[in-house]
């Protein structure tokens, strides 16, 4: 059988070529024994063009769009194990076939197959992955190539694990802190509505029959409470047309830049965001970087990935300037976005021409520093909401009980 290679020597050079043996099992020992790393190894009769088709190939695409965006958690897991199997000795298409085969049926396994299935028929690992945009993402597929050209493949593949996994624990941290404040904003509307639609009526019943002076706010209450029950299925027509016209606008690039904006003024919540945006594209930059990615490829790479459109400006700003022979630190002044000491490294970092592991640093001070503040924010969230929450059924309360009171002072006045 006749088997074309990618392999790398000893020297990290690429060594195309093609070997006469049984089996790829075969062939990989006997190119192992020649001193040579094997990347991949295809067969005459490849497994894409048996196993795809016009079929195949709309029900994945069809699946693909189901399961939604990028998933950071499968791709931190892949990067890592994909990792750990080539740095063992396993050649590229073998482990590919080893994460299919563990892969829960899915989209997922989809993606993985068909990335499995371009290897095997002799495209390179980054070329499958740029087909899968939605789960490989620019930066991944960039780090892929780059490894791939320069012999380094297992070093890349552990560096993209470890931003990876390093960007699923931010993310993690975030929705964990949310969580519960989020848990008790729903039980406060949940308890404010049974409130307005089950116990004011049953008042607003009792004020009727002893036919009592209400005061403006216990008027207020019956009527927003008689609106909920006779007009329910208006009121939540109205503002589920209301959360979609928002959802709409906020997806407009008008609406992102204005989320960005308030995202950025809004006290507090102003700060971490620029912590955040921060720490994300310095680390990127100095993973990119450190892979030995082009400055300006990696800042359009960056740019795409900033998340902020404010931070993405800044980012073609620093595009600009080394375009222009400018030095990067200087598109980093703005205080308005980059805390003045991530600057000073910055440019201390490019006079000592180790920028990319200093950038590395600063992103993982950054945040360690962002993970205490938002549990320190959360912290202070949490009994506000029940202050809110306390405060909000008190005012009902005092509302509804005020005219019985008040009845009550004028029958003893009137003993």
């Amino acid at each position: 059988m006749k088997l074309a290679y990618k392999a790398y020597d000893s020297t990290g050079k690429t060594v195309d070529g093609t070997i006469e043996c049984t089996d790829t099992i075969a062939a990989t020992e006997t190119l192992r024994r020649k001193g040579l790393y094997i990347a991949q190894i295809t067969e005459s009769s490849t497994r894409l063009s048996t196993k795809s088709g016009k079929f195949v190939k709309a029900k994945i695409k069809r699946r693909l769009k189901r399961g939604g965006g990028q998933k950071l958690k499968n791709l931190a897991m892949f990067t890592r194990q994909l990792s750990v199997l080539v740095h063992s000795g396993t050649q590229l298409a073998e482990a590919l076939g080893a994460l299919e085969r563990q892969t829960k049926p899915g989209a997922w396994r989809d993606t993985i197959s068909d990335v499995y299935a371009r290897v095997e028929e002799g495209a390179s690992l980054s070329e499958a992955m740029e087909t899968h945009s939605n789960y490989f993402d620019a930066i991944c597929c960039s780090l892929v190539a780059t490894g791939e050209s320069s012999g380094h493949l297992v070093e890349m593949l552990d560096r993209l694990a470890t931003l990876k996994q390093k960007q699923l624990r931010v993310r993690n941290s975030i929705v964990g802190a949310l969580i519960y404040p989020i848990i008790l904003m729903f039980l406060s509307v949940a308890i404010f509505s049974l409130l307005l639609i089950f116990v004011v009526p049953r008042f607003a019943t009792l004020f009727e029959t002893l036919d009592v002076a209400l005061p403006a706010s216990t008027q207020a209450l019956v009527n927003v409470s008689s609106i909920f029950r006779k007009f329910w299925w208006a009121v939540l027509l109205l503002m589920a047309g209301a959360v979609f016209a928002l959802v709409t606008y906020l997806r407009s690039p008008n609406g992102k830049r204005l989320c960005d904006t308030v995202m950025l003024k809004l006290p507090c919540v102003g700060n971490i965001t620029k912590s955040l945006a921060t720490a994300r594209i310095i680390c990127l930059l100095g993973v990119l970087m450190e892979g030995h990615v082009p400055v300006l490829k990696a800042l359009r790479l960056v740019k795409r990935a900033a998340g902020n459109a404010h931070y993405a400006d800044l980012i073609a700003k620093a595009e600009r300037q080394v375009t222009n022979g400018e030095q990067l630190s200087l598109a980093f002044a703005d205080a308005n976005l980059i805390s003045p000491c991530v600057h000073e490294a910055i440019r201390s970092g490019e006079q000592s021409g180790q920028i990319d592991s200093l950038l590395l640093n600063i992103a993982g001070f950054l945040d360690d520093e962002n993970e205490v503040i938002i549990r320190s924010l959360t912290s202070i969230i949490e009994p506000l909401i029940l202050v809110i929450m306390g405060v909000l059924v008190g005012l009902i309360a005092i509302s509804m009980f005020t005219p019985l009171f008040d009845l009550t002072s004028m029958t003893q006045g009137g003993g």
